[in-house]
């Protein structure tokens, strides 16, 4: 992970360096290895440096090309170098080393604005093409790395790794959105794709581009997900065996680093399956970053941690959420420095993070997207729609006795299985009708005064977000989970990881990320995803040989967010003060309407530390925030 910004005066003024000064200084722990400035007429390109493969530690960034001027600045770490060197001609044998950068611009070169779709990895990048007088940039197919613009016409085009660096450059007009603030307050993290907590300042959604000229700007999908052909094999090994070979795949290309890899090892099968394979492929020991609680008797997370960590080949870093002592100061300061509500409750991440940070990694893998890669999709409505009922029931059970899903138990979601299959579809357009034309109301739990809501945009933020689901009639299983992925959340769930490990210079790697695993992962058959009521049952076959079986057939899971949040807060003595000082900012800086102070009043002194995370988490952005303060 880098941290990289352009600055493109439209208007023609000569860039500078002092342009960029204060989006480097806010991305200076993003990239803690020092940092470099080019100019060109009326462009300024910034890298802040993190170098996290071979080929970066000699590839300076920003990167000229000296056949067509062109200049790049990019965060990017490809996974088709192989292949991209074949079609643009490029050897990569030989004294001269090619970093990943060069493959981008040769292949701009080549392709123009159909480039990104050639690139396989994690990548955001911005170009200057001095022959068309054009900024290009583009973000990956997955959404791993972010890529945050503000654009003025006529005046200046700004892009950078950061929101908030963007909104400290000079030219800049923004003030807060109040709108995503209100989405904040009812907890609508995904509702949009695009926006930030700055007017004018917008995310690039994952597998887009833009480019901007001095009159015009356009921003459109480069790639869309589609569904591949469907994977027929014999039997449940073969699939297992399939699968393993492609998570192998994914798991090995993140190795691919300057220094020592680490990984986030939790309870769960996600990690303890990247952990197993990654430690299989290196020949040194795998450092693993662990959260767990004091007493593995009373806890099953520790109980799997501890299980997990009997592996071969295991360098285990273990943090104690009731022995925060050596960690406290400096979670608190990261906590503090947030730059977005929402990563607030994500206290227990920063621990892995921090914990990495002191053992020297720069590249830490995880799992996060396991879920939703594997996700079983509408597996029992189908079972129900073609008659394997009797699948169904098992499903149903082995979910409610494993996993405690379904409010009722097992009747309750065989009864919506049911529904799902046999209700007509004009009942079920005539349903959204009806509920279209139903006023939208905020949620009962919220700090949002009705006279804000009616005008800030925030109840058409919450009706666009209850639109009725795409219908599974005529749709595939795969194109039913197309349709359904961006309410998965996945892009900003990964960007919170972004944000978070930026703090402490590092890169996360998910391998469930890599689009080839994904696509895979759309090709198998739905009972592959979920067997008897287990999830990710493939995944489970497929790592059955390299993890303790109580692990892969694990039951229910008890996540340690929660412990480590509150054993934090009762270490932190000054996060009621805290709250208190955030108060101008909630009157002067939004409309003094937006806030319930009852509510408010209420959240900011409950003993609960779940219900004050959200208030804490604005708390911290509002006092942090140099462009609002």
């Amino acid at each position: 992970m880098s941290g990289i910004a352009l600055i493109i005066h439209l208007d023609g003024r000569p860039a500078q360096t002092s342009d960029l000064a204060p989006l480097m200084s806010e991305m200076a722990r993003r990239g803690p290895d020092g940092e470099s400035v080019v100019l060109a007429g009326s462009v300024a390109f910034g890298h802040r440096h993190l170098p996290t493969t071979p080929e970066a530690l000699v590839e300076s960034m920003p990167l000229s090309d000296p056949r067509t001027g062109c200049i790049l600045t990019g965060d990017i770490r490809l996974d088709n170098r192989d292949e991209l060197s074949t079609a643009l001609d490029v050897p990569l044998s030989g004294d001269r080393v090619v970093g990943d950068g060069e493959l981008v611009l040769h292949a701009w070169e080549r392709w123009g604005e159909e480039c990104a779709a050639h690139l396989l990895g994690d990548f955001a990048f911005a170009l200057w093409d001095p022959r068309l007088r054009k900024v290009f940039a583009a973000r990956d197919q997955m959404g791993m790395r972010q890529l945050i613009y503000s654009h003025r016409p006529g005046h200046v085009f700004v892009c950078a790794s950061s929101a908030r660096a963007v909104a400290l450059q000079s030219r800049v007009r923004t003030t807060l959105n109040e709108q995503r603030f209100a989405e904040a307050l009812i907890g609508l993290q995904h509702g949009s794709l695009t926006s930030t907590f700055y007017v004018g300042i917008f995310r690039l959604p994952p597998g887009h581009c833009l480019s901007v000229t001095s009159d015009t700007f356009s921003s459109r999908a480069y790639w869309h997900m589609t569904p591949p052909e469907p994977l027929r094999l014999k039997s449940d090994a073969e699939y297992a065996e399939a699968f393993h070979d492609m998570h192998a795949k994914a798991v090995q290309a993140r190795l691919r680093s300057a220094g020592p890899v680490g990984s986030m090892l939790s309870g769960g099968i996600d990690s303890g399956s990247v952990v197993a394979q990654a430690s299989r492929l290196l020949s040194d020991p795998l450092p693993t970053f662990s959260a767990s609680g004091p007493d593995p008797a009373s806890c099953g997370e520790t109980q799997a941690i501890n299980a997990t960590l009997a592996l071969p080949n295991l360098a285990p870093t273990v943090v104690d959420y009731s022995d925060l002592d050596s960690w406290q100061d400096d979670l608190i300061a990261a906590t503090r420095a947030l730059e977005e509500p929402w990563d607030f409750n994500m206290i227990l991440i920063r621990s892995v993070y921090l914990a990495a940070q002191r053992a020297g990694m720069k590249v830490v893998l995880d799992g996060g997207v396991a879920d939703v890669a594997l996700a079983r999709g509408d597996q029992m409505v189908r079972q129900v729609a073609s008659g394997h009922w009797y699948r169904a029931w098992r499903d149903a059970k082995g979910l409610s006795e494993n996993f405690g899903w379904g409010t009722a138990g097992t009747k309750s979601q065989l009864l919506e299985a049911f529904r799902g299959a046999f209700v007509p579809d004009f009942l079920r357009r005539l349903r959204a009708s009806w509920c279209e034309r139903q006023p939208t109301k905020l949620p009962e739990d919220n700090l949002i005064a009705e006279p804000f809501a009616e005008g800030s945009g925030v109840l058409e933020s919450l009706r666009e977000w209850h639109q009725p689901r795409p219908g599974s009639a005529g749709m595939s299983f795969a194109e039913r989970k197309i349709a359904l992925w961006p309410r998965t959340g996945t892009a900003a769930g990964r960007e919170r990881y972004d944000r978070v490990a930026a703090h402490f210079g590092v890169e996360p790697r998910d391998p469930f990320m890599d689009r080839r695993l994904i696509e895979f992962c759309l090709s198998l058959p739905h009972d592959q995803l979920q067997h008897d009521g287990w999830p990710k049952a493939i995944l489970r076959r497929a790592m059955a040989r390299y993890l303790p079986g109580d692990l892969c057939w694990r039951p229910g899971r008890h996540h340690l967010g929660p412990e480590f949040t509150e054993h934090l807060l009762l270490r932190w003595p000054k996060w009621r003060s805290m709250i208190e000082s955030a108060r101008p900012f909630l009157t002067d800086k939004v409309r003094p309407e937006l806030l319930s102070t009852s509510a408010l009043r209420g959240r900011a002194f409950a003993e609960d530390p779940i219900s004050i995370e959200m208030l804490l988490g604005i708390s911290a952005f509002a006092n942090n925030d140099p462009v609002l303060a």
